[in-house]
């Protein structure tokens, strides 16, 4: 009985060192899956960071880059950010790291997505039909960046930090990623407008003289609007006419004109406009819409623009 109960223990014991050390080998494996998530995280961070820096500078201080050579370099940082989002979208996320790693391929969509737009509509922007149109959508894109850095800073960095310390993992915290300069002045149309204008053969940017434009008589399908709640016949295709006046001393070119109703942007363009001349643009409101809404007219400003206040108006219109 004794040699059968030593046996017994001595079998129970090396049971529990079995236990012991495959647990240990787990335990070991994801510490080290962890922390290569968290160094890889950390690389592609530094990388974007990086790439932030590189774009900004450009945009600050352009150098004697060309247009096109401006234009080519944009694109070589929505290429590099296209392929960090590839990169996130591929890491394995483990343990506990899901709902940081769902945080994180939204952060880089955002970044990616911003990129793309910006890069694509670069090239206009910089020349000179529709070029004001162009810079007020770049400018959209800068809230898009400035999205993914309060994303970023909010869940994915508190989160990968806080895993990692509940697994007793220390030195492997990642680091903040601040992709649009902080107290940054790019989220103004003027200030993306102003830099563009300093790259060499840009036609961006306002030309010397006094720039402004003033929304003038809206109608739609000849029915002028006003202060006075408007009717339209429902059963025509509905056309609103916006007449643009150049208030300024200086040709303006690619006016952008914003219709809305109902949550829905319908856009057009004037080509040109010269100094105190007007021009008109017909815009379809496709589907026309039914029983009373509110128009919202809006005309882009230009560059050099330093009162808007008339370039936009609301009507009341009933469509029967």
């Amino acid at each position: 009985m004794l040699r059968r109960g030593l046996a017994l223990g001595g079998g129970l014991i090396v049971l529990i060192l079995i236990v012991l050390g495959v647990k240990g080998c787990l335990d070991a494996r994801a510490h080290r899956e962890l922390s290569d998530y968290a160094r890889n995280v950390t690389q592609i961070v530094d990388e974007t960071d990086q790439t932030s820096k590189a774009f900004f500078s450009k945009l600050s201080d352009p150098g004697t880059l060309s247009v096109t050579e401006f234009v080519a370099e944009v694109n070589a940082d929505r290429s590099a950010m296209d392929n960090y989002a590839s990169r996130v979208d591929g890491l394995s996320a483990p343990g506990d790291m899901s709902r940081a790693q769902n945080a994180l391929e939204l952060t880089y969509e955002l970044r990616g997505s911003a990129m793309t737009e910006i890069a694509d509509k670069m090239p206009t922007a910089l020349g000179d039909a529709g070029a004001a149109k162009a810079t007020a959508a770049i400018a959209r894109q800068m809230q898009k960046l400035l999205a993914s850095d309060a994303l970023y800073a909010a869940i994915v960095r508190p989160e990968i930090d806080g895993v990692l310390a509940a697994n007793g993992i220390e030195g492997s915290d990642v680091p903040p990623s601040v992709f649009l300069p902080e107290g940054t002045k790019w989220l103004e149309e003027s200030a993306v407008s102003s830099a563009l204008s300093g790259i060499s053969g840009s036609s961006a940017g306002a030309t010397p003289g006094v720039h402004g434009l003033g929304l003038g008589s809206v109608s739609v399908n000849g029915t002028e609007l006003g202060e006075e709640v408007a009717s339209v016949a429902a059963e025509e295709t509905a056309e609103v006419e916006v007449e643009v006046e150049n208030q300024g001393d200086s040709t303006e070119n690619g006016v952008g004109v914003t219709v809305s109703v109902g949550g829905t942007e319908l856009q057009g363009s004037i080509e040109t406009i010269g100094a105190a001349e007007t021009a008109t643009v017909s815009i379809p409101l496709t589907p026309t819409p039914s029983g009373e809404v509110t128009l919202e007219v809006k005309v882009e400003t230009v560059p050099g623009e330093q009162v808007s206040e008339n370039n936009e108006a609301s009507y009341t219109v009933v469509f029967e």
